[in-house]
């Protein structure tokens, strides 16, 4: 089982520990789990994962973070830390697909070249972050969490692996250029794609079609009808993992604004945004502050010579 050790700290959840998605309940409270397991399994696997995960995709999309960026109100600093824990997500999905990249549960979904997007956030990041962006971007804990649920998926339970590239690539493919156009309008992104790669599929000349295909594809994998509504469980266990990431980095944050004010208000004359620098205004002053420790420094040293040279003269 592979662990993520950074200098962000070591992961010590083991992926299998992770508790299942939520069980809906019917009016009566009790849990429809006989009844949607015989409805799913006439279902082909792309129609059952649309119905069965439709309650906690909303979650996901009604998260704080998520409003504010179909609104146009996200800001750069939370966009950056979205790309942040994606990049993690992805490096662990992508690694768990090429390790299963032949292996029947899951073959027939292998597109590295019109899905894989490690590089493009990868080229995001630097832009950025800049050249040493992986020193500066952070891991939280709930995107920990998700990344190694991802490896045990993959190296345990490799069935279900079709769950997490359902959740994530048809996701990206069906509102990721809105959300494109809208980082591109509200942070003022070049308009060349700089730190939106991520968001650019340029091997997908119809996202519509690619899907259909995708879902073609998902519908031929041979299962039985446990396996595929465990399928429909860890789809809704991945989508249930992005909500905590969502949800976390909305209060880092928010934590993160909170230690900013505070850290201006300590002191509001000598650095300005960019901690560590002088405002003009805080030089005419720091100027005079140091005439003045000059002056008397002088002072001192003539008043001690003075004293020294009377003494000799005396003797």
């Amino acid at each position: 089982m592979k662990y993520i050790s950074r200098e962000r700290g070591n992961i010590n959840y083991n992926g299998s520990s992770f508790s299942p998605a939520r069980k809906k309940r019917n009016k009566g409270g009790d849990m429809d789990t006989g009844m949607d397991q015989k409805h799913n399994s006439t279902k082909e696997l792309s129609e059952a994962l649309k119905e069965a995960t439709k309650e906690v995709h909303e979650e996901a999309e009604n998260t704080a973070l998520m409003k504010k960026f179909q609104k146009g109100l996200v800001s750069l600093n939370e966009f950056k830390l979205v790309m942040s824990s994606l990049y993690f997500v992805y490096e662990a999905l992508e690694e768990e697909i090429d390790r299963n990249k032949e292996n029947s549960v899951f073959a027939p979904l292998y597109f590295p070249l019109e899905l894989h997007r490690k590089y493009a956030l990868e080229q995001d990041l630097e832009y950025l972050y800049g050249p040493q962006w992986k020193n500066k971007i952070l891991c939280p804990q709930s995107t920990k969490n998700y990344v190694n649920r991802i490896y045990h998926v993959g190296q345990k339970q490799p069935e279900l692996l079709v769950a997490h590239a359902y959740t994530r690539y048809l996701g990206d493919l069906s509102g990721g250029q809105v959300l494109k156009k809208i980082a591109q309008k509200t942070l003022q992104l070049p308009a060349t794609g700089e730190g939106l790669a991520f968001f650019t599929f340029d091997h997908v000349s119809s996202a519509t079609k690619f899907k259909q295909l995708y879902r073609s594809r998902m519908n031929s994998i041979e299962m039985d009808i446990g396996t595929k509504q465990r399928v429909l469980e860890e789809a809704k266990t991945a989508f249930l993992l992005n909500v905590k990431v969502f949800e976390e980095l909305q209060n880092l944050s928010e934590y993160m604004k909170t230690e900013i004010s505070m850290l201006r208000n300590r002191v509001p004359n000598r650095v300005n945004g960019d901690f560590g620098i002088m405002t003009q205004s805080s030089e005419p002053k720091i100027s005079k502050q140091r005439n003045s420790m000059l002056f008397l420094r002088w002072t001192v040293i003539a008043g001690l010579a003075l004293v020294t040279f009377v003494g000799l003269y005396l003797l």
